[in-house]
């Protein structure tokens, strides 16, 4: 068994980037590289379940994106409606629990539905927890579970790391063992800026059309490879 087998990590986010590059490269419109991407997931999702990752966690659009050409998101909200009408079925067969991080305000109402939807058909789904991060931002994220704590009305005194992990998308998940980056680009974008606080990160060139299962064993082997401390030296 090699290292990368022997201490898989429980859960990944990938921030999925280089679509756009992609498709220039090719000389294509942009969302046939977004088009491609949603294929690649397919393969990264099966890889995911063979591999033995318990939660997936994808950056699929951000809270920044709504400022992209009005065309392009508006056919990344078919591309996303397209993959829940096609891959829903097999993904619920095939054990995969859905779930939405972000906010589902200021997507279509037909749309929402279909997310609400898949959420509620596959939720006893144990096999994998694929959380889609879209209309997602990490700073958003904690402002709204810093208004939702003063709506509760928690006092100053009872808030601790525990408390705000509890107001978190990801309130029930571990946090990220291992983020990857495609694209080559070193930021994180706001994506899971307080989960990922003590996650490994590992940066691949590789535009996300073309991340495949051999990438993402090559992330692996490399997260199997580091130690992680935490911020503590051990004796």
């Amino acid at each position: 068994m090699s290292e990368s087998e022997q201490r898989v990590p429980y859960h990944v986010g990938i921030i999925m980037d280089g679509n756009g590059r992609w498709a220039r490269e090719r000389n294509l419109p942009r969302l046939e590289g977004h088009r491609a991407g949603t294929e690649n997931l397919r393969r990264t999702l099966r890889a995911c379940v063979e591999l033995g990752i318990k939660v997936l966690t994808i950056y699929a659009f951000s809270t920044e994106n709504w400022g992209r050409p009005k065309a392009e998101v508006r056919g990344l909200m078919n591309i996303l409606e397209s993959v829940i009408d096609r891959e829903l079925a097999e993904l619920h067969e095939n054990g995969v629990q859905l779930r939405h991080v972000g906010k589902l305000e200021g997507i279509n109402s037909v749309l929402q539905r279909k997310v609400r939807d898949a959420i509620a058909l596959t939720k006893d789904n144990d096999t994998l927890i694929l959380n889609v991060a879209f209309n997602y931002g990490g700073r958003t994220e904690i402002v709204e579970a810093i208004r939702q704590m003063i709506r509760d009305g928690v006092s100053p005194d009872e808030v601790d790391e525990a408390l705000v992990d509890s107001y978190l998308y990801t309130a029930d998940v571990p946090d990220p063992d291992l983020i990857v980056r495609t694209s080559g680009e070193f930021r994180v974008s706001n994506f899971l800026i307080w989960q990922g606080a003590y996650s490994e990160y590992y940066v691949t060139p590789t535009y996300w059309p073309d991340f495949d299962r051999a990438e993402l064993e090559l992330a692996l082997e490399h997260y199997a490879r580091r130690e992680r401390r935490f911020g503590v030296l051990k004796a």
